[in-house]
């Protein structure tokens, strides 16, 4: 019997699939397989089933598309499902319509993709197409039926593949040997699929971060980059910054920096031309295990505030994040001349009330050092309480003014100091005498 003509629902009750089967398919001109595995089987919840069935009634294909198919060969759960198929959005509207199906976030309808809100979960499906005219950002698409066209406009060979809901799977130039081989490859000339879109330059790095075990790159590949590398200067800070978040908290993300500043990207993605690479390794290497923040990795990189200010020119980055750059430029050397975790734990008390997320910042400054022990350290501290108040400084006498809240600050600085052992009684009589 023909599974790929069962319904779906008979196909997954059946349990028949537990391998790969290998199979060649000229017509299609891809390596065609039939995948299987917990994993798979595990992706089809009611609505999905209800969405394969619809499209199947109404004879469209529908496969699963891109990131969701390279994760479930690699035996992962993809945390997002994209699907493709050969119904034109307006078909997709009018088969919905019919059905009863709602359809919601209409903004991607002239790119090709609408949206279907199913048993309270949402398919974003888009019609197979051909970027016609694109300006390294943006693209004006066109409708296709046909699937190879539509594989060849993607970036990377490893998103190219196509999952059928029978689990046969279309792969049209060779994802599934360079996903095997941990090999990160564009799809056809990689000058053309940049020039496309330039932020693809940083995807690369991403997917080679993710994906290859190695630090070898295929030379046509960066021989592409370098010479498109200045197309990055006219993508969003927004997205440039999207991809920089995934690549330094990446594997091998000291060697990716060290990569693109030969490559000559820096200028054109807001790092400083002169950032301390070195430092960055090392950072990298004693902390990537500790799972640091983007911002953490990133800070090795800039000598002073200015490169900060410059990045968040270029890369809007959050306040948060400007915050966590400036805490660890500011504090780690300073706190090279004391005890590390006596330093920071006066930071914390000496700011308590003044930076909400102090503590969360001290913990990425001992991730930067690579110091497990000392995050432990702090997670698990109480964190004493300044036993004197405004209202003990006016009933002891001290009338309000400029020099009030200089005066507060005075007694904190000595109960930080006496290693927060002096108590309200002998902080109060430490008082100045009136003048």
């Amino acid at each position: 019997m023909n599974l790929s003509h069962r319904p779906i629902a008979a196909l997954l009750q059946s349990g028949r699939y537990c391998r790969l089967i290998i199979c060649s398919s000229v017509h299609n001109k891809s390596n065609v397989m039939k995948l299987d595995s917990a994993e798979f089987r595990g992706i089809f919840s009611p609505g999905m089933i209800k969405l394969h069935d619809v499209f199947t009634q109404y004879k469209y294909e529908i496969r699963i598309a891109g990131g969701a198919v390279r994760d479930l060969i690699k035996r992962k759960i993809p945390n997002d499902i994209d699907f493709a198929t050969t119904a034109t959005p307006s078909e997709m509207k009018e088969m919905f319509n019919k059905e009863n199906i709602r359809m919601i976030n209409t903004r991607g309808e002239k790119h090709g993709t609408i949206t279907a809100r199913i048993n309270d979960e949402n398919f974003e499906v888009t019609t197979l197409r051909i970027d016609k005219v694109t300006d390294g950002r943006h693209a004006e698409v066109e409708f296709t039926k046909d699937w190879v066209i539509d594989a060849e406009r993607r970036d990377l060979t490893i998103n190219s593949m196509f999952l059928g809901f029978d689990g046969t799977l279309y792969d049209y130039f060779n994802g599934r040997e360079h996903l095997d081989k941990c090999d990160v490859r564009f799809v056809g000339d990689p000058a053309k699929r940049i020039q496309e879109d330039y932020l693809r330059i940083l995807r690369y790095f991403r997917f080679f971060g993710r994906i290859s075990h190695t630090d070898v790159h295929c030379p046509q590949t960066l021989q592409a980059i370098r010479e498109n590398a200045s197309g990055l200067a006219n993508i969003s800070g927004e997205r440039i910054w999207m991809e920089l978040n995934k690549i330094l908290v990446g594997f091998h993300a000291a060697h990716i920096v060290k990569c693109m500043y030969e490559l000559g990207l820096p200028e054109f993605i807001g790092l400083p031309v002169n950032g301390n690479l070195d430092c960055m390794r090392v950072v990298y290497e004693r902390s990537h295990k500790l799972e640091p923040k983007p911002m953490t990795i990133l800070s090795a990189l800039l000598d002073n505030e200015q490169d900060i200010l410059n990045i968040i020119e270029r890369l809007k980055i959050s306040l948060e994040e400007r915050k966590l750059g400036m805490f660890i430029l500011n504090h780690r050397k300073k706190i090279e001349s004391e005890c590390p975790l006596k330093y920071c734990q006066d930071v914390i008390v000496a700011n308590g009330g003044k930076e909400k997320n102090i503590v969360s910042h001290v913990c990425e400054m001992f991730k930067y050092r690579g110091e497990q022990v000392n995050i432990d350290a702090i997670k698990s501290w109480e964190i004493p309480v300044f036993p004197v108040s405004g209202k003990d400084l006016i009933a002891a006498g001290v009338p309000r003014g400029k020099e009030f809240g200089k005066l507060l600050e005075s007694m904190k600085m000595k109960w930080i100091k006496s290693n927060y052992k002096l108590d309200k009684d002998e902080l109060i009589n430490m008082l100045p005498g009136p003048s």
